[in-house]
């Protein structure tokens, strides 16, 4: 291709992105599929002969824009995902054309360079110990991955146990406590640890989804040898946090590594109003987060944090005779994360820091959180309509309630006008959020953390909730 022909190509795409983003404020954020169809536009067998590569953007614009969800947009609630901040969105462009290999320093002296910053930025705003080792994942699953891999290394090493030259066969057993609303994150690192999502230890948690501590202290009472304790930073249904001061007093005391997933709650020690939450937090062994949530940085930017440097590197760290040796003072990339080939992450989550600054993360983190209450008090009035959680921080958790009475069958009845609500909301279109099941009912569960929010976007989905609701009840 020419130089006119990139340019030609690169401009058909940065055109097509902006009028997508245009659009992204009033346009439906879901809306139902033709599937069928959608595959038949798109597949095919493949053809023989190229064709010119704008006309290729330009199909691929057309057949896929009815399946697009619009995640990065003001009112999707469904899960907690941020949109992109323009400056992240940018950098993430300059990172798929610098096309930077992050593993090694030798591949990308910039793309090292600006991870070894933001590690330090990172541990600044989440109030962690000084000299905490960061990995930048492809997600919250691979960072827990990471972080608890950090975490076996440790226990094992400290019985005496080459986990990484011995594997687990004849290793000593190592004991797992999770809190009963743990993420499934957890239990799929596990698993792909060799640790076993069924091997764990259930420690009971409150009504809003807390592990308790008396009953982490009770159950730490009965272990002995190694011991990783995992405990949560943000309730993915609630946003509740869990006694962390507690809970790391407990830990310590019985000698054990304790793992905190912050995926998003973690965001909630940049703010001066809600660092309290996070009271404790500091004293856990590894962390994660993840930036596509409240940073608003677009996918693939996980997060592990590592008190233990040495654990991490050890868990992590590989080696090949053609890798280009460094002195030690330069920083390889495949030294903190399981993989060796990656894109560079660093670039956008860099930008979103700086762009924002200290004072900017905190108004996001703010605004998000007073938008949730905002959410929380607009349904909160209407008859038949229940907010269940107490919103301490940006998930806020709706009943639809089919009668006053808690009878079996009042209850079953509440399930189905539940998931009625959540099935014509997003049929609507004005927003989007999904289900969940909470203490063994079903629930609408609310996620607010996208960077272009306002609160006029809240009142119109209050209004569509509602409009819902008044819907399945005439039906029903």
């Amino acid at each position: 291709m020419t130089e006119t022909d990139i340019a030609r190509t690169l401009g058909r795409a940065h055109e097509l992105a902006i009028e997508y983003l245009a659009k992204l404020p009033d346009r439906p954020v879901g809306r139902p599929v033709d599937l069928e169809a959608m595959r038949a536009s798109l597949g095919g067998p493949l053809p023989h002969a190229g064709e010119d590569p704008v006309l290729t953007l330009d199909a691929l614009a057309r057949v896929a824009e009815p399946g697009l969800v619009a995640t990065a947009g003001p009112r999707y609630f469904g899960f907690v995902i941020g949109g992109s901040l323009p400056a992240a969105l940018g950098a993430d462009w300059l990172a798929s054309a610098w096309d930077q290999n992050a593993g090694l320093y030798v591949t990308s002296p910039a793309a090292a360079v600006v991870e070894e910053v933001v590690e330090r930025w990172l541990v600044d705003v989440f109030r962690l110990p000084e000299g905490t080792s960061l990995g930048l994942t492809s997600g919250a699953t691979m960072a827990n991955y990471t972080a608890l891999a950090a975490a076996r290394h440790r226990v094992l090493a400290d019985v005496g146990w080459d986990v990484e030259a011995a594997g687990l066969f004849g290793a000593p057993e190592i004991t797992v406590l999770v809190g009963a609303e743990a993420h499934a994150t957890i239990l799929a690192a596990l698993q792909m640890l060799g640790l076993g999502r069924d091997r764990v230890t259930w420690v009971p948690a409150d009504a809003e989804g807390r592990m308790r501590a008396d009953a982490l202290t009770q159950a730490l009472d009965g272990v002995r040898g190694p011991t990783i304790v995992c405990a949560q930073a943000g309730n993915v249904n609630t946003g509740a946090f869990d006694p962390l001061p507690a809970i790391g007093a407990a830990v310590r005391s019985h000698g054990g590594w304790l793992h905190v997933d912050g995926a998003f709650g973690l965001w909630a020690a940049a703010s001066p109003d809600r660092a309290e939450l996070t009271v404790g937090i500091e004293g856990a062994d590894s962390w994660t987060t993840d930036a596509h949530k409240w940073l608003n940085v677009p996918y693939d930017a996980g997060a592990v944090l590592v008190r233990d440097r040495a654990a991490h590197r050890a868990a992590m760290t590989l080696g090949a005779a053609y890798y280009v040796e460094t002195t030690g003072a330069e920083r390889d990339g495949y030294n903190w994360v399981p993989e060796t080939s990656r894109r560079a992450r660093g670039f956008a989550v860099w930008a979103a820091l700086r762009s924002l600054g200290r004072t900017g993360l905190a108004a996001l983190v703010d605004r998000s959180c007073d938008l949730a209450t905002r959410l929380a008090a607009g349904l909160d009035g209407h008859p038949g309509i229940v907010v269940l959680n107490d919103v301490v921080l940006n998930q806020v958790l709706v009943r639809f309630m089919a009668s006053a009475t808690a009878t079996v069958s009042e209850e079953v009845a509440s399930d189905q006008l539940t998931r009625d609500v959540i099935a014509r909301v997003q049929l609507d279109g004005t927003c989007w959020m999904g289900g969940t099941i909470w203490q063994g009912q079903a629930a609408m569960r609310v996620s607010v953390s996208g960077w272009s929010t306002t609160a006029d976007d809240i009142d119109r989905s209050v209004a569509a909730i509602v409009r819902a609701d008044s819907a399945a009840r005439e039906r029903g």
